[in-house]
């Protein structure tokens, strides 16, 4: 790292989603055959808590 380079800071402070860890998806197994066999898949669904963003604006604590 060159002392020109400056570090990246965000203008504000965001909280990680505790619901999807900040992938802004969430597992939503669904049962499928595939070539006869039955197996999971799982394609996710949107985060209801974070609206698929993974993230909140300011500090959230857990609850």
């Amino acid at each position: 790292m060159n002392e020109d380079e400056e570090l990246a800071v965000p203008a504000e402070i965001h909280t990680v989603c505790q619901c999807c860890g900040g992938g802004g998806m969430v597992a939503d197994p669904k049962l499928a055959v595939i070539v006869g066999e039955p197996r999971p898949l799982d394609n996710g669904r949107p985060c209801p808590h974070c609206d698929t963003t993974g993230q909140f604006a300011g500090i959230i604590p857990p609850l």
